[in-house]
């Protein structure tokens, strides 16, 4: 007997039947509908892709669970070509319009020709690099007035580790900085003589840091009126931080008005900017501060193993008396300087796309090319002073360390954005001038709270990294009102000299002004003294800082330059 035929139930579709027709028509709507979502889907990588650098697990512990859906799973941060841009306040702040410099002498303010005493002449000796020099001479100014005295031109520093044998009138226009301040002080551009020879011989001596006018006045004052020549060295922050109204726009006057470079070098300068301008309608200069130097003064560490420990462990073995420092911890209070990577990152979390030109200042980059490359790899549009000229141009700058700085100085000055990677003179110096000059956009990375944020790089979306970049930058963008009143160096603040439209007061708190303000707990001692920065004579004798700022306006009471041997020139411009 044969088997037994299969019996077909009405509800299952016979094979080959009609129904069939109809299975492969949905397969086929199915696969038009996917062709078309994968048209309008983003590619998955559109610019270049960065690991994570921390060697740990890529799979965050706990947390909820939209966290674990932003785990990148080969564990590379995807980096758009376009970075995420916010729009055009990302190049400038919409409320600087309302804010301008102002530092005109009041009427209560006497001429020089009122004020000043026949027989007291007063030297400065400054000391430093271009910019902490810089300081050194807008204070010389000041002091000069509380003396009632005549300024001699000051001597700059040429046996720093610089090394640069220019004088003030090789660096900065001798006239226009005596005829400007005409009114204020009386300067002239050396002693008076007889014969050749100088009619008096000055006295040396040296005031502390941050000397109010009662101290020059019992100090300087009685030396001055015995021996009518003064002399004092290492001239740098040795003027108080907070003096009255018409002192600090005297600061003001000297410093963004009768500071002028030479002719020879604005013009080189004005050259640079312009083959900037040339290449690209806005630009970023980027004081990248990665130098050696920079790297084993500050103890941290970056990754390259017992190479990188060895030498820059020889390097800072220049500086007998530093601690011992844990890398890990200074890095995670925000003390060292953030990889040409994370500059790079950051910039483009902050919405600045690829095609965006950068001109760096910086010396010479640990690692070279190849630390470098990852920041050229999400800005290919790298440039500097030595991309920009020819040999021959630049041929009567090489020389001099100074002129070279002052450069980089003017390019940065007069870039659409500044970024600065440190806390050292330049940075300080132009961000108070770019205040001063209409609130020009100034970044400076909160390194702090950046941290975190570039460890577990790779445990997020790039959306996400760009997001929390920008909600940790805000408060450290330059935008007006962003550091209260009086905090900070005055050179970096000088909140003085800046005044506001009346508008400007219907305006809300710029961001991350109002947490500060929210979390900020009145002191029991009543006012807070003014931040005293480290004085690099009290490093030579074991001394160093260990704490740590939690916001923008207190960081800039950071350690400063100081005056004593090589340690300061090596890394504070």
């Amino acid at each position: 007997m044969g088997p037994p035929r299969r019996r077909y139930h009405s509800h299952c579709p016979i094979p080959g039947s009609a129904p069939r027709a109809v299975v492969f028509a949905a397969g086929a709507v199915l696969l038009t509908l996917l062709v078309f979502l994968s048209f309008f889907a983003p590619p998955p990588v559109d610019g270049p892709a960065f690991p994570n650098t921390d060697r740990r697990s890529l799979i965050p512990r706990g947390g909820d669970g939209q966290r674990a859906r932003t785990v990148v799973a080969d564990g590379v941060l995807r980096v758009p070509d376009n970075g995420g841009s916010v729009g055009n306040e990302l190049w400038g702040s919409k409320i600087s319009k309302y804010f301008y410099g102002c530092s005109n002498a009041s009427t209560k303010f006497p001429t020089a020709e009122d004020v000043t005493h026949s027989n007291r002449f007063l030297m400065i000796a400054t000391s430093g690099g271009l910019n902490q020099q810089r300081t050194g001479i807008t204070d010389a100014v000041v002091a000069a007035r509380i003396l009632n005295a005549t300024l001699v031109i000051p001597k700059l520093d040429q046996k720093s580790f610089w090394k640069d044998s220019s004088n003030f009138g090789e660096i900065f226009d001798v006239d226009w900085f005596i005829s400007s301040l005409s009114k204020d002080v009386k300067i002239i551009k050396d002693l008076p003589k007889r014969h050749g020879k100088s009619l008096l011989s000055p006295t040396t001596m040296r005031v502390p840091r941050k000397c109010t006018p009662k101290c020059y006045q019992n100090r300087v004052l009685p030396v001055l009126l015995k021996r009518h020549v003064v002399q004092l060295t290492k001239f740098d922050y040795r003027l108080a931080n907070k003096l009255d109204g018409d002192l600090q726009k005297l600061r003001c006057r000297v410093n963004y008005h009768a500071l002028k470079f030479t002719h020879s070098i604005q013009a080189m300068a004005d050259l640079l900017i312009d083959r900037m301008r040339q290449k690209s309608n806005k630009f970023i200069a980027l004081h990248l501060r990665f130098e050696p130097d920079m790297l084993a003064f500050s103890g941290c560490y970056y990754g390259g193993g017992e190479k990188e420990k060895k030498e820059l462990g020889a390097i800072r073995k220049r500086w007998k008396t530093l601690h011992i420092t844990n890398p890990d911890k200074e890095r995670r209070h925000g003390k060292c300087p953030l990889t040409p990577e994370e500059v790079g990152l950051m910039l483009r979390a902050l919405g600045f796309g690829r095609n965006v030109h950068l001109y760096v200042a910086s010396g010479e980059v640990y690692g070279g090319e190849e630390t470098l490359a990852p920041l050229k790899a999400l800005f290919p549009n790298i440039h500097s002073k030595d991309t920009l000229t020819r040999v021959e141009e630049l041929a009567p700058f090489a020389p001099f360390s100074s002129r070279m700085a002052a450069l980089d100085f003017i390019v940065c000055d007069g870039s659409d954005v500044f970024v600065t990677n440190n806390n050292g003179n330049m940075a300080r110096i132009l961000a108070g001038r770019r205040r001063y000059f209409g609130h020009k956009r100034t970044i400076r990375p909160n390194a702090k709270k950046l941290y975190s944020l570039f460890l577990g790089r790779a445990n997020m979306t790039w959306e996400d990294f760009a997001t929390r970049v920008r909600t940790r930058q805000k408060g450290f963008m330059g935008d007006p009102k962003e550091v209260r009143p009086g905090r900070g160096e005055f050179h970096e603040n000088p909140s003085a000299c800046i005044c506001e439209d009346p508008q400007v007061k219907l305006l809300p708190p710029p961001p991350g002004r109002r947490r500060r303000e929210r979390a900020e707990k009145p002191s029991v001692l009543g006012d807070e003294p003014d931040p005293v920065p480290l004085d690099y004579e009290e490093i030579e004798a074991g001394v160093l800082p260990n704490g740590t700022v939690p916001e923008y306006d207190e960081m800039l009471s950071e350690p400063e330059d100081g005056p004593d041997l090589e340690l300061e020139d090596q890394f504070s411009d």
